[in-house]
């Protein structure tokens, strides 16, 4: 019972005690301040005070784990002390916690306290900045790395890897130990023109480990020739009776178009799906004015009528088309109609804490529900506390903000609420329309002895070269100072970065009275190096001990010291004029140009380079808080202690915890100095006392009213029209200034120009600047990509004038042998266009050469004394004439057969003569026969030119890839051995393996396999996944290849190896035929085998030494010449002589030698055309003669007679009938053309014919890798080849012509059917196709089914994805003016069909029908083809014309 009572007295007495304030000058004081987050080497700053009652060491210490301490202070103090010291801060390499301990050492006391700080290792960062934000396929990134430390001064770091990953997280490129220059890092990658869509990402390692990264993206996009807008209210009321609908058209270098619009308004209840659209109106049509736009107003009656008291989103659809060319394109807009519509009322920059005496700021901001501001609007404040409401009025800016400055003296309580609202309205015809409130909740700071300081906000940024002056307000209570004191001493710390970087004093004079209030002014200095915060505490220690503080953060306008500007020579250049860009930075900087087309920033403007990414990269911007690990333990006295034995009975409806973690709420000294990240250490009380039995108030959340989000935000589409003009690195010199001089792009847009420098001084980024390309007078030309010999089209020329002025404009066509061209009835060729006026001039043209067609029409402004009405004629000084040519393509009528006639004559005594007679089947296209000869000194020269085009055959799947990849390896081996690689041809080769490797990670499975059309199938291709390893593995030497891919495909190979060591078969194989018996099973452990020997070489290797096993166990059976060709390789490479011996014996008895050459023939091929699996066959026996020592009887002689009959073989762009033996055949021609190549000898050949033509070609050791074409004219004819000299020379006649689809359905049926209606102004058809396989198989390979769409026709993108579902479809090439659909297979005798849509774009006259055709892709002689024709054929009648 007496702990009771006396714990209760106790408690009264510390009640009493805090309403009685007398000086207590018996108290030792001491304060010590010091960021809680520093950086390792930095200078810091540490402030002290202390107020000593008797002579004491005042100590201050660093200690840092596994180092020695430093003494930061060591003072003997008699009198009131206050000094700052700067100290440098170890240097760690890892995020380090520190340890500050202050010590007081008197003669009667000792005071001691210890703190926390974090110390960051001393770091720069890196920007990777590239040319775009987005690139399509194809297209090549260029990006540059720029590092600098935190004060933007460049450094010049090594990166240990710089890589750049796919969105499937494959490693597609990188870089080794880069190191910059001037801080800046250049870099370029080609992405492959498959490269898959999604975010790319970039990544760069330092030396430390320390990672920086940027993103971009990859995917499809076409950019029209206008783009049309919706302008539509953001919100619409019940209030409103109408609504205006805006529809505008621009083209892309901002001019208006002309044309017809039509729209139509659909709605949709708020928050439903769309598939709930109702359509409301009917289709509107009108015109665009002069400004391209077109407004129409309709009545909302009918809509409010429906929807009575529900929001409903509003569609408006529009479709504006462009006069005379007929043009369209599709333009979409919403909004919402609401029937509760409210403004939204918010406070800004308003602190939960009150002072009361001093002045209490904040803003509030007035917005409709579309967020946009309610200008010099009303807002009623209303401040409650105790019973009492206190009322203000205030007035809103052209931002829609009101500033606010509220009185607190009379402000007694603990608590106030804050409220503001606008005057409510009320209106019969509405059901629900009012304006929005918002509440607030204000704590008192807590003070002791009510004393105050409080830093008056500045309602805006600071500029970085103006000083900042912080009005400082301050209430102290005068029984808090000595008697006779005369003055008080504020003290002020100014951080940026995290780092004390000012501080000072101000003495301010003692008034008399019971209360001391005035106002001091804070000066921050050198703002421009403290952005983008200056940090400021305002402090002072009265003698009784107490601190009184108030802290700010305070925003400084972003500055760089490097200053840079950019200047175009003029403001608009025509396209193809000469242009300068001048460029001004600190002497010696380095800097970066770039200027792309204007809508890549509108497409994504947050990526582009700002001041404000620039300073977000800093590790510390401004401090606010201390993480967990340096909080400040302190006892909670609401936890258990020994006083838990005394207990008040009383009711507690809620208990407030011990530390409020609200950010805005500084409401005692200790969360003043946290706020700006500063630790203090001092004996004085500076945490708000807790009384844990206190009831406190409720947060008065239910006065508040939630600010919700505007639900009818619109997300903006762009249209997107990339093109990088400049990407330059130069350098300003000691001059500061450079020009750099460039050509203006042909393209009519707007050029945004921007720079970055570095230098000694710092970093520095240039303002945009702009230039427009546009020619004010300009044509433009509409025409078909393609069409058939015999149709007829008619040619738009449209002649737009942006001049203020009128001109008189002639247009005329370039006569040319290649078509003929018919005016239009009534039509004229001269014509007057005013100001903002276009038109469009036609002609019938009808192309008689085949091939690429050169169309050029040209339009000039003529000088002239006639009136354009009423107004006077002029010319344009500059672009008074405009030139447009454009290709067209030109095809014959039915399908291209391609007929090869190769020789590899090899003189040596004596000449060598060939005779090749070129002849024609008896019914083919007249006018489509063509046919070239060409001579190469090399064997590998055809496939050298033809790189990226080796097979006239789609590649759309990840073993047909290859083929782009692999023959780049075996050249650059063999070009290499032989010391002919030219850069030149090492650059070719090179891009071909770079954009290989990124199409052939497309087809990767997660488990490290590969298959044709990679996740989409349902695992990965045990023979694919081989072919790929090898092919990785050759690459390497030439292109990075991540060996993460090889390891991974070597690893998953390896789960598959069985038990005898032969590998299990997973996924389809390519070409079926190899199926069937054990053959099947060992000519695919064969060809793994043989990668693996490819990759490393290594006969011992576990995983090859058990495969091996397989493999002897099982070649007694000899019965499959494919699988004995290839094991006879896989043996060679195993260095198993003894095998080789006995397999290649055996081939040699099974070859077919005719003429010199010698080959290998499957018993099942074709009869009609060479069967691909016997070149792939006869180039592994190739492989075996030459990849080992030689054999008796199997030299180069007998090398010879392969490689005869191989080439001859040879499609004329150097590759074979498909992938696999194109593959296979190069890597043996590489082999024999490295093991015969001798650099002396020459060779004349010469070409006659009886008709008269004679050619002589000379080869030698400089011209051996040129390519020597000529066109033969005698068709049917006989060509004598003669050979004369000493090296071996490829003589190749390609003959090509069309022949009428045959009618040959033995291996496929196909016919093809087309619907649709003929009399809308774009035709729209349905192309259905049926197939059916006829063969001896019971199914088929991938098939390719290739459709041809009509002239003028464009493909309906909507179709191909329907397409796409259908089960037997992998994969569709859409290709310009034909469609590729890959076919996993089809069963015999079963049909199926595929239907596509295509959608007039231009009416042709006399459209001939398009070829559809099926074919095996590795039994290309399997084949079907037919035609179609446009059911409306009839009914292109060209009125118009």
């Amino acid at each position: 019972m007496f702990e009771l009572l006396f714990a209760f007295l106790l408690v009264l007495l510390q009640a009493a005690g805090a309403h009685t304030h007398t000086v207590n000058n018996n108290l030792t004081t001491y304060l010590v301040t010091i960021t809680s987050h520093t950086t390792s080497g930095n200078t810091e700053t540490l402030c002290a005070h202390l107020l000593p009652k008797e002579p004491a060491t005042f100590t201050v210490t660093l200690e840092v784990i596994n180092m020695a301490n430093t003494t930061l202070l060591n003072e003997v103090v008699t009198e009131d002390f206050y000094r700052c010291v700067s100290f440098l801060v170890p240097a760690v390499s890892t995020d380090t916690t520190a340890t500050i301990h202050v010590n007081v050492q008197g003669v009667s006391e000792t005071l001691q306290k210890m703190t926390k700080i974090l110390i960051s290792p001393s770091t720069g960062f890196g920007i990777i900045h590239t040319d775009k934000p987005i690139y399509k396929p194809g297209q090549t990134v260029m990006f540059r790395i720029v590092t600098l430390d935190t004060n933007f001064l460049p450094l010049n770091r090594k990166y240990q890897t710089v890589e750049l990953q796919d969105p499937n997280h494959n490693r597609i490129a990188q870089w080794l130990n880069q190191s910059s220059v001037s801080g800046i890092l250049d870099f370029s990658h080609p992405m492959a023109l498959e490269a898959v869509h999604g975010v790319y990402v970039i990544t760069a390692w330092d030396e430390r480990g320390r990672k920086t990264s940027h993103g971009f993206q990859v995917k499809e996009y076409v950019l029209p020739k206008y783009e049309v807008k919706v302008q539509l209210p953001d919100v619409i009321s019940v209030m409103d009776k109408q609504m205006t609908v805006k529809v505008c058209g621009k083209y892309t270098y901002g001019k208006p178009v002309l044309g017809l619009v039509k729209m139509t308004w659909c709605y949709v209840p708020y928050g439903y799906y769309d598939s709930l659209q109702q359509c409301l109106m009917e289709l509107t049509t009108t015109s665009t004015d002069k400004t391209g736009c077109a407004t129409v107003t309709t009545n909302l009656t009918a809509l409010f009528s429906r929807v009575y008291n529900t929001d409903v989103d509003i569609y408006v659809e529009s479709e504006m088309e462009e006069y005379e060319t007929g043009i369209t394109v599709n333009g979409h807009g919403r909004t919402t109609a609401t029937s509760n519509f409210s403004a939204i009322l918010s406070f800004e920059d308003t602190v939960a804490i009150f002072k009361t005496g001093t002045t209490f700021e904040g803003k509030v901001k007035a917005a409709r529900l579309d967020s946009s501001p309610l200008l010099n609007e009303t807002v009623f404040i209303v401040v409650n506390h105790e019973g009492k409401s206190e009322n203000w009025t205030v007035t809103t800016d052209s931002k829609g903000v009101a500033q606010f400055r509220l009185d607190t003296s009379s402000w007694t309580m603990d608590y106030v609420s804050l409220k503001a609202h606008l005057k409510e309205h009320r209106n019969l015809h509405m059901r629900h329309y009012h304006y929005g409130q918002t509440a607030m909740s204000l704590t008192q700071f807590y003070s002791k002895s009510k004393s105050f300081v409080n830093i008056m906000q500045i309602h805006r940024v600071l500029p970085c070269d103006e000083e900042g002056l912080l009005k400082t307000e301050y209430i102290i209570q005068r029984r808090e100072l000595h008697r006779n004191q005369e003055f008080l001493t504020f003290f002020y710390l100014v951080l940026s970065r995290g780092s004390a970087v000012q501080q000072g004093h101000l003495l301010t004079a003692v008034k008399k009275g019971k209360v001391n209030k005035g106002e001091f002014t804070v000066h921050v200095r050198q703002t421009r190096d403290l952005a983008p915060y200056a940090q400021v505490v305002v402090y002072t220690v009265l003698p009784s001990g107490e601190i009184v503080a108030d802290s700010s953060t305070v925003p400084i306008q972003k500055c760089l010291k490097n200053k840079v500007s950019l200047k175009f020579s003029s403001s608009q250049e025509l396209p193809g004029e000469k242009t300068s860009l001048e460029v001004k930075a600190d002497p010696g900087s380095l800097c970066s140009l770039r200027a792309i087309d204007k809508s890549v920033l509108l497409m994504e403007p947050h990526q582009d380079l700002t001041i404000d990414s620039i300073y977000s990269q800093l590790p510390v911007q401004r401090l606010s808080r201390y993480p967990n690990s340096l909080g400040d333990y302190e006892h909670q006295p609401c936890l258990p202690s020994p006083w838990d034995e005394v207990r008040v009975p009383v009711h507690r409806k809620k208990k407030r915890s011990y530390f409020d973690d609200e950010d805005s709420k500084k409401f005692d000294i200790y969360t003043i100095f946290m706020d700006v990240g500063v630790k203090i250490l001092t004996s004085s009380a500076v945490r708000k006392p807790i009384d844990c039995d206190i009831t406190y108030l409720l947060d008065m959340t239910e006065d508040m009213v939630p600010h919700p989000q505007n639900p009818f935000q619109e997300s903006i589409i762009r249209t997107f029209f990339p093109e990088t003009w400049i990407w330059d690195l130069v350098s300003v010199g000691d001059s500061g200034s450079v020009k750099v001089e460039h050509t203006v792009p042909d393209t009519i847009t707007n050029w945004v120009a921007g720079a970055f420098c570095t230098s000694p001084t710092g970093f520095g980024l240039a303002p945009n600047t702009d230039l427009t390309a546009f020619q004010p007078f300009f044509l433009s030309l509409t025409l078909p990509y393609s069409v058939i010999r015999g149709e007829m089209f008619a040619l738009k020329a449209t002649v737009f004038n942006y001049h203020s002025t009128c001109i008189m404009v002639q247009v005329s066509l370039n006569e040319s042998a290649q078509y003929t061209a018919q005016t239009c009835e009534g039509c004229e060729y001269t014509h007057c266009l005013c100001g903002e006026e276009s038109k469009t001039f036609k002609w019938i043209l009808k192309p008689t050469d085949l091939g690429e067609v050169s169309i050029k029409v040209r339009a000039e402004a003529l000088k002239t004394e006639e009136l354009c009405g009423n107004e006077v004629v002029t010319v344009p000084e500059r672009g008074r004439i405009d030139t447009v040519v454009r290709t067209l393509l030109v095809e014959a009528e039915g399908t291209t057969e391609t007929i090869t006639h190769n020789a590899l004559v090899c003189p040596a005594e004596n000449p060598v003569e060939r005779v090749i007679s070129l002849k024609l089947p008896e019914v083919y296209i007249n006018g489509s026969v063509k046919a070239f000869l060409s001579v190469l000194g090399d064997l590998m020269g055809q496939a050298m030119k033809n790189l990226g085009n080796l097979l006239a055959m789609p590649f759309g799947c990840g073993e047909q890839n290859m083929v782009l990849f692999v023959p780049n390896i075996y050249i650059l081996n063999y070009l290499e051995s032989t010391k002919q690689l030219t850069e030149e041809i090492k650059a070719k080769a090179t891009r071909f393996l770079e954009s290989g490797y990124q199409k052939e990670l497309n087809y990767k499975h997660d488990d490290g396999s590969y298959s044709a059309f990679g996740k989409s199938d349902q695992s990965g291709n045990t023979w694919l996944t081989a072919f790929v390893l090898k092919s990785f593995g050759g690459a390497r030497p030439y292109i990075f290849v991540d060996p993460k891919h090889i390891s991974d495909a070597r690893a998953w190979l390896a789960q598959h190896q069985q038990i005898d060591g032969c590998f299990r078969a997973v996924g389809k194989l390519f070409n079926n035929r190899m199926k069937g018996g054990v053959s099947d099973k060992i000519s695919l452990t064969a060809y793994i085998t043989a990668a693996l020997l490819e990759l490393d070489r290594s006969a011992s290797d576990q995983m090859v030494a058990r495969s091996l096993h397989c493999l002897r166990a099982a070649s007694y059976q000899l019965d499959n010449l494919y699988t004995t060709a290839l094991l006879s390789y896989t043996f060679t490479l195993a260095g198993d002589q003894e095998m080789r011996d006995k397999l290649i014996t055996h081939l040699a008895k099974e070859a077919k030698t005719t003429g010199g050459s010698c080959h290998w023939e499957y018993t099942d091929a074709s009869s009609k055309k060479t069967d691909s699996l016997e070149v792939e066959m006869t180039s592994y026996v190739l492989l075996a003669l030459l990849s080992g020592p030689q054999l008796p009887d199997f030299g180069l002689d007998y090398a010879s007679s392969i490689v005869r009959w191989l080439v001859q073989q040879q499609n004329p762009y150097g590759g074979f009938s498909s992938t696999q033996d194109t593959v296979v055949a190069l890597q043996a021609l590489s082999l024999y053309s490295a093991a015969t190549f001798s650099p002396e000898g020459d060779t004349t050949v010469t070409v006659t014919s009886g008709g008269g033509y004679k050619r002589e070609f000379v080869v030698n050791r400089h011209n051996r890798l040129l390519y020597q074409e000529e066109r033969l004219t005698e068709v049917p004819g006989d060509y004598n080849v003669k050979a004369e000299g000493k090296g071996c020379t490829l003589v190749q006649i390609a003959l090509h012509y069309n022949i009428p689809p045959p009618a040959d359905f033995s291996a496929f049926s196909i016919t093809a059917k087309v619907e649709g209606s003929c009399n809308s102004t774009r035709k729209a058809l349905t192309v259905t196709v049926e197939v059916r396989y006829n063969g001896r198989r019971k199914e088929t390979n991938m098939a390719i089914l290739s459709i041809k769409l009509l002239s003028g026709y464009l493909l309906d993108k909507n179709s191909v994805n329907l397409l796409k579902n259908q089960h037997n479809v992998k994969h569709i090439e859409e290709g310009k003016g034909h469609v590729n659909i890959y076919i996993d297979e089809l069963k015999k005798m079963v049909p199926s069909k595929y239907s596509l849509s295509i959608i007039e774009d231009i009416p042709v006259r006399n459209r001939k029908p398009a070829v559809v055709k099926i074919y095996d892709y590795y039994q290309t002689s399997d084949e079907a083809v037919s035609e179609y024709s446009s059911p409306c054929a009839g009914s292109d009648e060209f009125s118009e014309l």
